[in-house]
């Protein structure tokens, strides 16, 4: 059986996708979600696929100490929620974020609260914002830090112990975490009692008394339709994480590269458009296409984009900012049907390879998830000519198009790799091709045909996982490496290649993100063996090489015929300096190619 349908091969991920689109029950998802406290994300924030981060309080420059003054200046310079909904229309945004309740902004609550403790507004920002946004159908979520150690950072002291002391009977320093854990946790419970159109809560890392006094618990229970993000950690109640202002990556685009979210997990990447959070003062310059190629580089790899714009008191974004999303709305406008209703390809939907391209390119990859026949290519990069060369994935081209103008483009299709050729009309940031593939993946040997033994596993993911047709399973090498996995393919036949899911748990390169040292836990050194009974193997590896440590699937190329392929891990890229990834391996799937598609399209 060389003809593998794409339904079947993608069942889980079809399956999966359903069960969190419609909120299915937690006894539906995968294996990997039986915690109990996992949260797969609401059906708006699945679909969403860029947010605005509008950071905007009393230390906005020029800075306030007195919230009376500060809100006389917002409303005397013309604040408008229907201004920051309709800046977030340009940019495609189906969310925004309110950042004012922040450690370096104030701690200001821009709503009426009645709980005293740090500045707080008469006029109802929040649930004017919360209104602009409905009307348009936005959603807007609140920000909440669990950090007070910036409290008194000017000299002045934006926390107020003595007066929350007197609102709750009893003495409490809200300039400690456990103080402040206790003040923010009484607003997290006002805000979810008055606002019921508020989508939900950003959280800036995790405070302990939120999490000794069950908040997260309690937000479900009284609240079960709003969102909650955490910032840089990956809580299971929560329904997604967010990775914070991501740098050091090649290219400097590739936000993925530097996440550690696997799907369907949701994620998403915050970062300024701008070189700032909050408005500094200055009209700086936005780096157009840093932020363009981020946005398209995470529908890539099915990450959300929060952009963050700081805005002057009165609300309106500086001039540059402001000339930013005039251009990005006409630019979004032109691409927008090959990011909408699409997720990254390469991984658990399927889709070509993403990443570097013979000549210097890159490329991402969308899927459409209403037809996925059809994925788009992303030429994000542009190679040295005029010719771009994927690794086809196992996906029968027919058809490959310009997005942008319909114009049909000469192919060909052999030895893996699919070759687009006389691309003459490149965008500035984003070349897009449409791609239209056959239903089925040809020349895979279905998993159902492939048994899979490994050296060692650890207890509960067993590398029959690699084999099992769901890329939300996944075996783990017990932390052992060298360590080898054999896939016995049922008899002797063509093996054409090997095709890698390793699970995206890891960045792709040495780093550190906070304090946290994070590695590639990824194979980098390997050999492959072959038999046709199990017992006498190749004298020599038919393969051997160093696998690219990058998202997605990746590919061992091995044109042998046998039963038995043994592929020997000798290493990992993770540094012994990195315990936390150093030998850990974990792989979701790996494919067994029996021939590669063939094709030619002309024009």
């Amino acid at each position: 059986m060389t003809a593998f349908s794409r339904r079947n091969f993608l069942a889980s991920a079809v399956a999966v996708s359903a069960a969190l689109t419609l909120g299915g029950a937690l006894d539906s998802l995968p294996a990997y979600a039986a915690d109990p406290d996992y949260h797969p994300g609401h059906p708006w924030l699945r679909e969403s696929r860029i947010g605005l981060f509008l950071h905007w309080g009393m230390r906005t420059i020029p800075e306030y100490t007195d919230v009376e003054a500060w809100e006389a200046r917002v409303t005397g310079d013309g604040w408008s929620a229907d201004y920051w909904v309709d800046e977030a229309i340009k940019l495609h945004a189906s969310y925004l974020v309110l950042t004012s309740f922040h450690s370096k902004l104030g701690y200001v609550r821009t709503w009426p609260s009645r709980i005293p403790g740090s500045p707080r507004t008469r006029r109802d920002f929040l649930g004017e914002l919360i209104a602009a946004a409905k009307a348009k159908g936005l959603k807007v979520v609140l920000y909440m830090t669990d950090d007070p150690q910036w409290h008194d950072e000017t000299g002045h002291d934006y926390l107020d112990s003595a007066a929350y002391s007197a609102h709750k009977g009893r003495d409490v320093d809200i300039s400690t975490r456990d103080g402040f854990g206790m003040f923010s946790y009484d607003n997290f419970v006002e805000v979810m009692a008055d606002y019921p159109d508020l989508a939900g809560f950003w959280i800036d890392n995790d405070n302990a008394y939120w999490e000794t006094n069950g908040l997260y618990e309690r937000i479900r229970r009284e609240r079960p339709e709003m969102t909650l993000s955490n910032n840089n950690e990956d809580t299971p109640i929560m329904d997604m994480v967010s990775h914070e202002q991501k740098r050091g990556m090649l290219p400097d685009y590739d936000y993925a590269a530097a996440t550690w979210t696997p799907l369907p997990r949701l994620a998403e990447g915050c970062f300024t458009v701008a070189g700032r959070w909050w408005y500094n003062g200055s009209d700086n310059s936005v780096d157009y296409p840093l932020t363009l190629r981020r946005i398209i580089s995470n529908c890539g790899a099915s990450i959300r984009s929060l952009v963050a714009e700081g805005a002057q008191h009165g609300g309106r974004f500086p001039a540059k900012t402001e000339a930013f999303n005039d251009f990005a709305k006409t630019w979004l406008d032109g691409a927008w049907g090959a990011l909408e209703g699409t997720e990254g390809g390469g991984y658990l939907y399927g889709g070509m390879q993403p990443g570097w391209i013979a000549d210097g390119g890159f490329v991402a990859v969308t899927v459409a998830k209403d037809d996925p026949t059809t994925q788009y290519l992303h030429i994000t990069t542009r190679p040295s000519g005029d010719t771009v060369r994927i690794r086809d994935n196992a996906h029968k081209v027919w058809r490959v198009e310009d997005f942008r103008t319909g114009e049909r483009l000469a192919f060909t299709q052999a030895d893996g790799y699919l070759t687009v050729s006389g691309i003459t009309q490149w965008d500035t940031y984003d070349t897009v091709l449409t791609v239209r593939t056959a239903e089925d993946r040809i020349g895979l040997i279905p998993p159902s045909e492939i048994t899979a033994t490994a050296t060692s596993s650890k207890s509960g993911y067993p590398a029959a996982h690699l084999v099992d047709g769901d890329f939300t399973t996944y075996w783990d090498a017990g932390d052992t490496i060298p360590v080898s996995v054999t896939l016995d393919v049922g008899e002797v036949r063509p093996v054409a290649y090997l095709a890698l899911n390793q699970r995206e748990w890891s960045p792709t390169q040495n780093r550190e993100t906070f304090g946290r040292k994070e590695d590639s836990a990824r194979i980098k050194d390997y050999r492959v063996y072959v038999s046709d009974d199990g017992k006498a193997w190749s004298q020599d590896p038919v393969a051997v090489g160093v696998l690219e440590s990058a998202k997605g699937v990746r590919f061992i190329d091995l044109g042998v015929r046998c039963r038995y392929v043994r592929l020997d891990v000798d290493s990992t890229w993770a540094a012994d300096s990195v315990p936390a990834f150093y030998h850990k391996l974990l792989v979701d799937h790996i494919g067994v190619g029996e021939h590669y598609p063939r094709g030619v399209g002309h024009v």
